[in-house]
């Protein structure tokens, strides 16, 4: 008996819930006085009963909305890259944990000012039940309004369950710090004409040049224009020609400058950066980076483009540029003593 009413009253030193009367409820708080202060001074029996049924209302109200939110557990889900000024669809499951009762009448309130539910377009996401032991998922989407770190402004749950008398809500959840690339956009007409340049020659890696790499056994998906027949014969199985990468493209990015902390400038020449970088990678070149305190090795791929991306999601003029973590078995050396063409960003 002890232990039940010391943690009933921790809950009330500590509860893990706001509750906030609706306009029903104030109603509702206002008649009760009302009704409390009249059975007082006239002593009417029956203006005590109507008191006492008004606050036991109150308290089946309390008891119930907790039994709809008790066990209720949101988990996020989020997309792997995120882009200053480009929308995104985040997303949670609202699992209840309960094995008998079921969770009614929930809503999932978006924090952030400039959210929108998917379906609704409102800032609040309706689950009429939510059956024991089962899910539901809620979609909604945010536009990250900067680059660098960004902290979500988070979900959280409510209810109204049962009468609408009061407005009961948990902690803001999902409210997680993420890093978010500068914008990206599809390059104009004046970048394609500089990004068309000749450089280097054939780079010694697969991919889609003119010369020969290597000769290998067929496998299911292969095109068929790449069998060697000739070698096919010999060997009496099919055999393909893999083909040297074209390394014409690759290029070192030159950072110039430091600039100016929240400029346009500075922003226009980090998102033209991550835009020609994007472009040139997702094309097969290779791309090596240098600027203020900043450098990365050439590198190729998806993994090495979020290295670029996140180095220059994460720098400031006053402390220059930030390394970005290498991926597992990528070189964290020096530059490249290849002859790269050189594209110029002046951050100044």
């Amino acid at each position: 008996m002890l232990k039940l009413l010391r943690a009933a009253v921790w809950r009330l030193l500590h509860p893990r819930r706001t509750i906030k009367p609706t306009r029903d409820g104030w109603w509702c708080l206002l008649v009760a006085v009302g009704l409390g202060v009249a059975a007082i001074n006239t002593g009417n029996n029956l203006l005590y009963l109507l008191v006492s049924a008004l606050l036991a209302l109150i308290v089946v109200s309390g008891i119930l909305s907790e039994q709809a939110m008790r066990g209720v557990r949101l988990n996020g889900i989020g997309p792997e890259e995120l882009y200053a000024g480009r929308a995104v669809v985040l997303g949670a499951t609202l699992a209840n944990g309960k094995r008998w009762l079921t969770s009614y009448s929930i809503t999932l309130e978006l924090l952030a000012p400039d959210a929108r539910a998917l379906e609704s377009g409102s800032r609040f996401i309706y689950f009429r039940r939510i059956e024991a032991g089962t899910d539901r998922l809620a979609t909604w989407e945010e536009t990250p309004p900067r680059r660098g770190r960004w902290r979500l402004a988070g979900v959280r749950i409510t209810t109204r369950f049962p009468f609408g008398l009061f407005v009961k809500a948990g902690r803001a959840a999902l409210g997680d710090e993420v890093l978010v690339f500068p914008a990206v956009r599809p390059l104009g007409a004046a970048w394609l004409g500089r990004l068309g340049g000749a450089g280097a020659g054939a780079a010694r890696r697969p991919g889609r040049g003119d010369e020969i790499h290597n000769l290998r056994a067929y496998r299911p998906g292969d095109d068929p224009r790449f069998i060697h027949w000739r070698s096919s014969a010999k060997a009496e199985t099919l055999m393909v020609r893999e083909h040297e990468a074209d390394a014409s493209h690759d290029a070192r990015l030159v950072l110039v400058g430091r600039g100016q902390a929240g400029s346009e400038r500075l922003e226009a020449a980090l998102s033209d950066a991550a835009s020609v970088a994007s472009a040139l990678i997702r094309a097969g070149a290779g791309v090596e980076m240098t600027g203020p305190d900043l450098v990365i090795p050439l590198g190729h791929g998806r993994s090495h483009l979020r290295r670029v991306l996140a180095a220059l999601a994460l720098y400031d003029p006053a402390g220059g540029g930030r390394m970005a973590p290498r991926a597992a078995g990528e070189d964290d050396g020096a530059l490249s003593s290849r002859r790269l063409r050189e594209i110029r960003f002046s951050l100044d």
